[in-house]
């Protein structure tokens, strides 16, 4: 899927260069997936609590 996205030059160069990654399109894709893994992670600490379970369980 071709998207034309404006970002900052200096955030994109910058991450080039940590992640060794060989295109910009490498760059957002990865970007892309830890940010959803990261929301899906923050939607299952928010049923910390919420739950009811049985600590003898096994």
């Amino acid at each position: 899927m071709t998207t034309n996205l404006e970002i900052d030059e200096n955030l994109i160069k910058e991450a080039l260069e940590l992640g060794g990654h060989p295109t910009k399109d490498a760059v957002v894709e990865e970007a892309l997936q830890e940010y959803i893994q990261r929301r899906k992670q923050f939607k299952i600490m928010e049923l910390f609590g919420t739950i009811e379970y049985q600590d003898e369980y096994d």
